[in-house]
């Protein structure tokens, strides 16, 4: 009777389980990474550009608005006025600009809110990206929208006969101007998309907050022409500022003062409503 040798079994050696030093903690440093936070936000405001290629009706707002304006005040109430409508366009275009891009911004609050309610941000938190990309990612990608109302503002202002009375350079100059200034705007909208849970509220409130500042200003007619206490409201305004620094850039006229003005109300809507949306943003992880 042959009895079976048994062979003795190599013992298996066991690893220890990650005590959280692992992918938990590099994920944590990506996502604290300044880098990472710079790579995250282009590639999620390429997302937005994206979806405009998708959802064209998106641009309706920023092409067909500034158009209608401009026809609207330049040929309804430019000769009476200004007594005539080419030297009222020359007048009433920077301000269109201006306006429109104000108008513009109040859409950063809306989508905003809408990709919270959506719980798009949700999911970009499950996502191993930085915590404040998706936050930056939407504002950014705000601002190549209101690029393309500049855009459209000034083709069509030069197609039916404004013309620039500086240089190429001014042009540029203005564009990054309204742009800046929009940054600074579209934080306030953004905070009102991150505390409000309804999509149409933002926009009522957005709308109450845009209508005095744009047409409260210099857009439409010469500040001396209002009653003294409109006119305390008008040269206070950030918009009237931006206005007068915009024509003064395309037609002629002082810069310098109104440009100071357009950086320092700039950098304090950045400042104050900046971090107030970020502190939202934290509240709703």
């Amino acid at each position: 009777m042959t009895t079976a040798t048994q062979t003795p079994s190599t013992p298996t050696t066991v690893k220890p389980a990650p005590t959280g030093t692992g992918a938990p903690r590099d994920e944590h440093v990506r996502r604290r990474d300044p880098f990472a936070l710079v790579r995250h936000s282009l590639t999620l405001t390429w997302r937005n550009l994206i979806k405009l290629k998708h959802q064209p009706e998106q641009l309706i707002d920023l092409t067909l608005q500034p158009v209608i304006f401009i026809v609207m005040f330049v040929y309804l109430f430019g000769g009476a006025i200004a007594g005539s409508t080419h030297d009222y366009l020359q007048f009433v275009l920077p301000g269109i600009l201006v306006q429109t891009v104000v108008f513009a911004s109040l859409g950063t609050g809306v989508g905003l809110c809408e990709d919270v309610a959506k719980g798009v941000f949700d999911r970009f938190r499950s996502l191993p990206i930085s915590r404040y990309a998706p936050l930056v990612g939407a504002v950014l990608g705000d601002l190549c929208r209101y690029f393309v109302a500049i855009v459209v503002v000034f083709v069509f202002g030069t197609a039916i006969g404004f013309r620039v009375q500086t240089d190429a350079l001014a042009v540029l100059a203005t564009t990054g101007l309204v742009l800046l200034f929009a940054f600074g705007m579209c934080w306030i909208f953004a905070l009102l998309g991150m505390t409000m849970k309804n999509p149409r509220s933002v926009q009522g409130i957005a709308m109450l907050i845009g209508f005095p500042l744009t047409f409260g200003a210099n857009i439409f007619a010469q500040t001396a022409t209002m009653p003294g206490w409109l006119q305390s409201w008008v040269k206070v305004n950030p918009v009237s500022h931006l206005t007068d620094a915009c024509r003064g850039l395309l037609v002629g006229g002082p810069v310098a003062t109104h440009v100071g003005w357009v950086l320092l109300w700039a950098a304090v809507f950045t400042a104050i409503f900046a971090p107030l949306t970020v502190r939202a943003y934290n509240r709703k992880s």
